[in-house]
């Protein structure tokens, strides 16, 4: 990840309470290339629910692993 990015990412957290986009693939550790806030939680087979942004909520029911179908998607505000 690019300096610029993290600083980014790291400006964002400190400004908004809400964790930062995991999309599209949502991979244990990763936290991403997304400096958005997550506004929606995908349900995902024994793993953590998916928190995306809303740029990253289709690709991620694509393409994250564990997915469930038909999709559990839930709000958060």
């Amino acid at each position: 990840m690019s300096d610029d990015r993290h600083d980014r990412r790291a400006r964002h957290a400190g400004q908004d309470r809400h964790p930062l986009c995991q999309g599209p693939y949502g991979d244990e550790g990763d936290p991403g290339d997304c400096a958005d806030p997550v506004r929606f939680e995908v349900a995902r087979h024994r793993r953590p629910p998916l928190g995306v942004c809303p740029v990253h909520l289709g690709p991620s029911l694509l393409l994250a692993s564990g997915v469930l179908w038909p999709p559990g998607i839930v709000l958060v505000r």
